[in-house]
């Protein structure tokens, strides 16, 4: 029987003496309740995880930008559009295993909870690990692909083979956390993320200054905290929740094809960011090494300040999820309108404050010339770039929880080409690097408008398609 026909769980009986049920039995917690408060305490739990890796990445980049030489600031640059590639790969994983796992607790089967997390995590593993050492050797050429030469080449090939064996154990903690978030613990999937970046924060300056490693330093400490990050997911999940099954390799095999039909579109939307991002990034680098570096800051500015947004459509996804599997179709609408209202308000907030900080980052970054004028840019401008963008990752986030992945893909890609080329081509070649990034606002705005309206129709065909 599937998984969507089976009737919603009762609530867990309380223990002996009317103890509260063990944290292993509780029911789907979405399920009742203000949407607009899960949607929040979701959210507002992820940012906190996921934005102080952001920030520690910010700091990390800001530690090398004091070392004085432009051309290493630039190398992260580069070396970061090659690990957004692998990043994006694990989260496209995360969100099926998040997507199965949630529906199959909204449906009260929690075996089948434990054996799809166990299996997606395996999946994740063999693939992202696999990605990773297959690109080792070809760091070079990748690089040279997207436009580095000379002394930035040299810098960000070394910083990359550094990084790069470390994707298996950050793919792992990103499964993990999926998990935990499946279950409806954002405090614990929150820990996943933030204990990697206090290790970073505290480790950084040691390896970059202390011992002298520079940049390369740097790529070190990454790696610990990929580790870090691996050991708290696995505790939460495992040790806590005991939400991953034993390691069965018939159940891995026999559950390929349900995560893969939701991994695969979801991959693939995941790539569409980072394909395009290194299409922008080879198009900016006629200006400049300043541009690259101005691109570069940008690259840890960004998810430091809209990295709510990235939480937001990450940590919706359980609830969605749950809702979908109890059949409860009208709080799942009322979840992605409550999505798109905060993502709206938080845009408003956030673009505030970036114009009024446009001159303290041009000086914490020592950025002079070109560099600064396109950081003004940016601070001045990003803002709307980002409040369409949000709307395309609340979109998603109902697109791959409510079977329609696909359309996850037909969006992101057809933004990250016919939003992006074109748009970003033209602006490049009349108005210099500000037109490019105009050019990324103005494909963002057509295909963010287009997805929030599909999202809308597929929620209401949801009652229709499971008569």
């Amino acid at each position: 029987m599937n998984i969507l026909s089976r009737p919603p769980a009762k609530p867990a009986a309380p223990g002996p003496s009317g103890a509260a049920p063990r944290i292993r039995d509780v029911p789907g917690k979405f399920l009742t309740g203000s949407t607009m408060r899960h949607v929040f305490v979701m959210s507002a739990a992820g940012a906190a995880g996921l934005m102080s890796v952001f920030f520690v990445d910010f700091l990390s980049l800001l530690y090398v930008s004091r070392l004085g030489d432009a051309s290493l600031t630039a190398a992260v640059g580069y070396a970061s559009q090659i690990i957004f590639l692998v990043i994006s790969l694990n989260i496209g994983f995360s969100i099926a295993i998040g997507a199965l796992v949630s529906r199959a607790l909204g449906a009260g089967d929690r075996p089948r909870a434990r054996r799809l997390a166990l299996s997606g995590i395996v999946h994740m593993a063999v693939v992202s690990g696999g990605l990773s050492l297959l690109a080792m050797p070809f760091a070079r050429d990748i690089l040279e692909l997207l436009g580095a030469e000379g002394a930035v080449l040299e810098a960000a090939t070394t910083y990359l083979r550094i990084i790069l064996p470390a994707g298996v154990c950050l793919g792992l903690g990103i499964g993990l956390a999926s998990v935990l978030r499946a279950a409806g613990d954002a405090r614990r999937a929150m820990f996943v993320t933030l204990g990697g970046a206090i290790v970073t924060a505290c480790l950084d300056p040691i390896f970059i200054f202390g011992l002298h490693l520079g940049l390369y330093g740097a790529g070190a400490v990454l790696v610990i905290s990929r580790f870090v990050l691996m050991g708290i997911g696995w505790h939460g999940a495992v040790t806590v929740h005991d939400l991953v099954a034993r390691p069965r390799l018939r159940w891995v095999i026999e559950d390929l094809r349900p995560m893969m039909t939701i991994a695969v579109p979801a991959i693939l939307t995941n790539l569409a960011t980072p394909v395009s991002s290194i299409y922008i990034m080879r198009i900016v680098s006629q200006f400049g090494a300043e541009t690259v570096a101005a691109f570069a800051i940008i690259d840890r500015v960004t998810p430091l300040a809209f990295g709510a947004l990235f939480a937001l459509s990450g940590s919706v996804g359980p609830v969605m999820g749950q809702n979908f599997g109890a059949r409860q179709y009208g709080r799942v609408r009322q979840v992605l309108t409550d999505c798109l209202i905060l993502s709206a308000g938080y845009v408003v907030l956030v673009s505030a404050a970036l114009w009024l900080l446009s001159p303290v980052l041009a000086v914490v970054f020592d950025a002079k010339g070109e560099t600064a004028n396109m950081l003004r840019f940016f601070c001045n401008y990003g803002g709307a770039l980002w409040f369409f963008l949000g709307a395309i990752f609340v979109a998603n986030a109902a697109f791959n929880n409510l079977g329609a992945p696909y359309l996850s893909t037909v969006f992101n890609w057809g933004r990250a080409t016919l939003g992006t080329i074109p748009f970003v081509t033209i602006g490049a070649a009349r108005f210099g690097p500000e037109g490019s990034y105009a050019g990324i606002i103005a494909g963002a705005a057509l295909f963010g408008v287009a997805a929030v309206g599909a999202a809308y129709v597929v929620i209401a065909r949801l009652p229709r398609a499971s008569a």
